[in-house]
């Protein structure tokens, strides 16, 4: 695959291809161009080569017919400034057009920017009448793209996921039934487990100064932020920064495993956690603690079965691929990282898992996990 490379500021996208007949190049539907686009977002979490997503639209006010010319001159355009590497296809069918610069090695965004839209902005003039230009839109998305830490902790820029807000229907379909047992199930869990509840909160107010329930800011699916929900474990006004600076160097592979729990397995956690309370230890080995979660299963927040809710602070370091976690499937009470090795395997290796069963999810693989979660919290592994 060539590279779109900086040079020098008279050229800097480098050589493009020879213009080609509309009939030399494959013009992707909607669907087929929206899938590529999630095919270049993994290529490019692999290779570090980002990608830009052009986006070309003409105003809906005109005569269809009018419409439709215009169209087929933008195409013909596009087909001639950009290189057999890059992938033509339509956003929105009969629309809006899409080109991906692909293996861009960008030194200067807003140089490569600059360029192209002079470029094609030339072109589109030539071709087309000023009533006609002046309809024309451009809009353009750099993959990997900023996300916005503050408000959502998710993606800021959603041309680049269309393919994740518009699933197909057969998924569609499943996600409902999906949706359907969480309610039936977190219904039925808060009914019987309601006396757990009752006694552990009594406890919990009888061991140590402080509210029953722990809230905590966490990221869902699409980076949607919402409150998560669990039993106090730890003292009031506890230091959560000593947390914090443990899960930075964990995300990046720089924290050592903890070799002192007594069973000689490495644990990618904090243990002999000072902040925890003599209850609270208790809640944690047991998992109890996680109970309160069956109410954001209830209000749709999370799923019985899902990658762990991360922590806003937890994306500043996150690689790109990492995100893919937390935009693939919505998070769970418990999951296939939690069923497996909780914390005794790496961070990279628990996205990993995650990813797993987002790209595996079926109804089968949610009732195998759930059925091994009992003996996975009975046997207490990686759990601290």
């Amino acid at each position: 695959m060539r590279s779109l490379r900086v040079e020098n500021a008279s050229n800097p996208i480098g050589p493009l291809s020879d213009s080609l007949a509309k009939g030399e190049r494959e013009v992707l539907s909607e669907k087929t161009f929206k899938r590529m686009i999630a095919i270049e977002r993994k290529r490019t979490e692999r290779s570090k080569e980002p990608f830009l997503l052009m986006l070309v639209e003409v105003g809906q006010n005109q005569d269809p017919k009018e419409c439709g010319k215009v169209l087929d001159s933008m195409l013909s355009v596009l087909i001639s400034s950009s290189r057999e590497t890059d992938v033509i296809g339509w956003y929105k069918d009969r629309a809006t057009l899409g080109v991906m610069f692909t293996g861009l090695l960008i030194a200067d965004k807003s140089l490569i920017l600059t360029t192209i839209l002079s470029r094609v902005s030339a072109m589109l003039r030539d071709e087309l009448t000023f009533d006609q230009f002046s309809q024309v839109s451009l809009s353009f998305h750099f993959f990997p793209d900023d996300w916005d830490q503050i408000a959502s902790g998710g993606p800021s820029n959603a041309a680049l996921y269309p393919d994740l807000k518009n699933p197909g229907s057969r998924r569609r379909s499943l996600l409902v039934v999906k949706r359907g047992i969480d309610l039936l199930g977190s219904a039925l869990g808060l009914i019987v487990l309601s006396p757990v509840f009752l006694v552990i909160a009594i406890v919990i107010k009888l061991t140590s100064n402080g509210p029953v329930l722990f809230t905590q800011q966490r990221v869902g699916q699409y980076g949607r932020q919402f409150t998560l929900l669990k039993f106090r474990s730890m003292h009031i006004d506890s230091d959560h920064n000593v947390h914090r600076e443990f899960v930075m160097k964990l995300i990046a592979n720089q924290s050592d495993p903890d070799l002192g729990s007594g069973k000689g397995e490495p644990i990618y956690k904090l243990t002999n956690d000072r902040r925890i309370t003599a209850f609270g230890q208790f809640l944690r080995r047991t998992s109890l603690d996680e109970l309160p979660q069956i109410i954001n299963v209830f209000k749709g927040d999370m799923s019985l079965v899902g990658p762990r809710p991360a922590i806003p602070y937890e994306l500043a370091a996150y690689q790109t691929w990492h995100r893919r976690r937390i935009l693939e499937a919505k998070p769970g009470v418990t999951g296939l990282w939690q069923v497996t090795g909780r914390s005794l395997v790496k961070f990279d290796d628990m996205v990993r898992l995650d990813l797993r069963y987002a790209t595996s999810w079926s109804l089968w693989l949610d009732l195998k996990i759930l059925l091994r979660t009992p003996l996975a919290v009975i046997k207490g592994a990686g759990a601290y």
